[in-house]
């Protein structure tokens, strides 16, 4: 009978350090749970708006980037491959042809390099809220270069297109010009060139 007890008692002692095993395994670990606020992303500027209204992708990307300004690390995770999938199309769409230059395209590729992180950790079991907070804040950096640098070029394109004055004169090396840039500059030169020379005709004809 004491044999019997005792190998009730150790049964039951072996069943309950299974039972806290599970509940160790299958607890949330709390970090990953809380929610981190990330800094907004960079905007396009209001007055450049009708500049990007149309670009269908820039915006999508945007938009999906409001969950992450107060997300927990587990969130930012499970919508990691969403997100990844929609800066692809970003990067592999047609894009406005003024924005398709070599320096908006780098920063485009920084980003889907920063988003392909983010949804690789997604696979680490061990990984640490911190580290998804980092990436989090890597990615959402990388796109606010991206809007940052698309009102740069708008920025540009306006002021060149407001000038009246050769290039050479106000000290710019149109050498080292991007394409987009050097095409504004020339047909504002061909403009007012032809409205010089037809206030030319006009006095010729007056006289």
């Amino acid at each position: 009978m004491k044999y019997i007890y005792l190998l009730v008692l150790s049964v039951f002692v072996v069943s309950c350090g299974n039972k806290q095993e599970n509940k160790e395994e299958i607890k949330p670990k709390p970090l990953m749970t809380l929610v981190q606020s990330h800094a907004k992303t960079a905007p396009v500027l209001p007055t450049f708006y009708d500049e990007v209204k149309d670009w269908k992708y820039l915006k999508e990307v945007d938009s999906f980037f409001v969950k992450y300004q107060k997300i927990s690390p587990n969130e930012a995770l499970s919508n990691a491959v969403e997100l990844k999938d929609l800066v692809k199309s970003l990067k592999d769409s047609l894009k406005p042809k003024k924005f398709d230059i070599p320096s908006v395209n780098a920063r485009i590729n920084i980003l889907y390099n920063e988003v392909l992180r983010l949804a690789d950790i997604t696979e680490i079991s061990a990984i640490e809220a911190a580290e998804v907070n980092n990436q989090v804040d890597k990615t959402m950096s990388a796109f606010s270069d991206i809007n940052t640098k698309i009102n740069t070029v708008l920025a540009k394109i306006r002021f060149e297109n407001e000038i009246d004055i050769d290039v050479d004169f106000i000290g710019l090396d149109s050498t080292r010009l991007d394409t987009v840039s050097k095409k504004s500059i020339d047909l504002r030169m061909k403009e007012k060139l032809i409205e010089k020379n037809n206030l030319d005709k006009g006095s010729r004809k007056r006289q």
